[in-house]
């Protein structure tokens, strides 16, 4: 037992030591120079860099402060804040992490798993570590394996349900994908209501109306979800979803692969959480015809258990993103294995106002499913589109890609009109670009009128509530000379990984930092 203590302390202070140095770097710094800013010696952050002497909690703050760089957190430390040292120009190559959304939605399916699911690469997300909160609380028994980020998943015999973690819950919206596969595994429970983003009065009815057609009946009081399952009632013709959602076909797909019969659904979501789900589902023995089509027939196979290791895609949002950050910062930048078949619209729009880039050649994605590219991008000077910009269900432009757009925009010569039909708080959102120079005018509450080129300048903002608002926020930082602040980054937190860090990676001088 000693000797393990010591292998995990000595794995910490290397992690430590790693991360010191990896700072200590981006800072262009050499060792002397770092032992003289913390009142040390060169020798001492030479054996602290290679994980050969302990760190104080005192030593650790000095260095934190030096380098502009949090190294660890502790306890319950106070909002976590952005500082952006923008217009600098990014390059490099970047790997596109695995999808936030598919990552959540397996780590609910896994519940209908008797055995164990092994997840490759999962990312480590604010969203993810409240599911898997809530799942240990019930008594599954969740672990990251190692500093790949695969996860593990073995369920109990019987989920205490009573003991579920109501507060992790109440966090994270994909609270509402857990009612499919409880559902084969109690007669009754009670799920808190579901939160996340703030985008308006998304309604939970079409998740209600489906799962009826299962013997599911949801009654909403006292801030909970009280369910109660007659397994005795199965859908007699196909389900008709009234909303093509991610999430409700998705909780409508675990109802109906725990049910040993055929599930006919229509009007269902393609999208890439939705088709990872199936490939997932597949290799639990669940047959699914129509995968990537709105009609899915779904054979289930009741109960399962079966040892299962499954590698998430990547995820088309972040892609997304790192695009963005590209073109909004004049930079050129190659974004590894992005997932194609869920940015062809918005490639192909970004080719028409003049976007310069350059693609591989398809190749698989871990799954062995989803078809990946290279994608380069590099400094274009855009035109804005002559019709407007707005999302379509899967193959449009995704709903979540949006926002990027209005930053993108604003970079372009001419006046874009974005239609954000969907939500209708996110536009207003989005207006937060003022803040920092863009000329963007709030037409009604699903409609902005964006004016570019913008003159960036850097400003200190208050972090938009919802996730990629808050993103475009920081991207915008990215390209305003100056030093700006995001103040209280969580929601940033929750769905991406280290977003800051791997932008540093790129060139950006992004610090992070807490009120004392």
């Amino acid at each position: 037992m000693s000797d393990q203590r010591e292998h995990q302390s000595g794995d910490y202070l290397r992690k430590v030591g790693s991360l010191i140095r990896d700072a200590r770097k981006h800072n262009g710094w050499t060792q002397a120079q770092l032992a003289e800013s913390v009142g040390t010696s060169q020798s001492a952050i030479n054996r602290i860099e290679r994980g050969h002497q302990n760190v104080s909690l005192e030593m650790l703050a000095r260095i934190s402060e030096a380098v502009d760089s949090e190294i660890v957190s502790l306890g319950t430390a106070g909002p976590m804040h952005l500082r952006v040292v923008g217009g600098r120009r990014l390059s490099g190559s970047i790997n596109v992490k695995t999808s936030k959304n598919a990552g959540v939605a397996l780590l609910c399916a896994s519940l209908l798993n008797r055995g164990r699911t092994t997840l490759r690469k999962v990312a480590r997300i604010e969203e993810v570590n409240r599911i898997v909160e809530v799942l240990q609380s019930v008594g599954v028994r969740a672990r990251w394996l190692n500093d790949d980020n695969d996860l593990e998943i073995v369920p109990p015999g019987r989920l205490d349900l009573a003991n579920l973690d109501v507060e992790a819950a109440r966090r994270t919206r994909s609270i509402i994908m857990f009612l499919g596969p409880l559902m084969h595994r109690a007669a009754e429970f009670e799920l808190p209501y579901a939160g996340g983003c703030a985008l308006g009065a998304r309604t939970v009815e079409p998740h209600m109306t489906a799962l009826r057609r299962f013997g599911l009946e949801v009654k909403a009081t006292g801030g909970s979800y009280h369910a109660t399952v007659d397994s005795s009632v199965s859908p007699t013709r196909p389900i008709v979803l009234t909303e093509r959602g991610d999430t409700v076909t998705e909780n409508v797909l675990l109802a109906a692969a725990g049910r040993d019969r055929v599930t006919v659904i229509r009007n269902a979501s393609p999208n890439y959480m939705v088709q990872d789900l199936c490939f997932y589902l597949d290799a639990l023995g669940v047959r699914i015809d129509g995968i990537g089509t709105t009609e899915l027939v779904v054979h289930g196979v009741g109960a399962v258990d079966r040892d299962v290791d499954y590698a998430p895609s990547e995820d088309p949002i972040e892609a997304m993103s790192l695009i963005t950050a590209a073109i909004v910062t004049g930079s050129q930048i190659t974004i590894r294995r992005a997932p194609v078949e869920f940015l062809e619209i918005e490639l192909a729009l970004l080719e028409e106002m003049g976007l310069d880039y350059d693609r591989t050649e398809e190749y698989p994605a871990a799954n062995g499913r989803t078809r990946l590219v290279d994608l380069t991008v590099r400094p274009s000077v855009l035109r804005a589109p002559i019709d407007k910009i707005h999302p379509m269900p899967f193959p449009g432009l995704n709903i979540d890609n949006l926002p990027f757009f209005a930053l993108i925009a604003a970079t372009a010569h001419g006046a874009t009109l974005i239609h954000d039909w969907v939500y209708e708080n996110r536009a207003l959102y989005l207006t937060e670009l003022t803040r920092l120079g863009a000329n963007v005018t709030l037409l009604d509450p699903h409609r902005l009128y964006v004016e570019g080129p913008t003159h960036w300048s850097a400003a200190e903002v208050m972090c938009p509530a919802a996730l990629r608002p808050a993103v475009v926020t920081l991207l915008a930082m990215l390209a305003a000379k100056g030093t700006s602040v995001l103040r209280n980054v969580y929601v940033i937190n929750r769905g991406y990984e280290q977003l800051a860090e791997r932008l540093n990676l790129l060139g950006a001088r992004i610090g992070i930092f807490r009120d004392l």
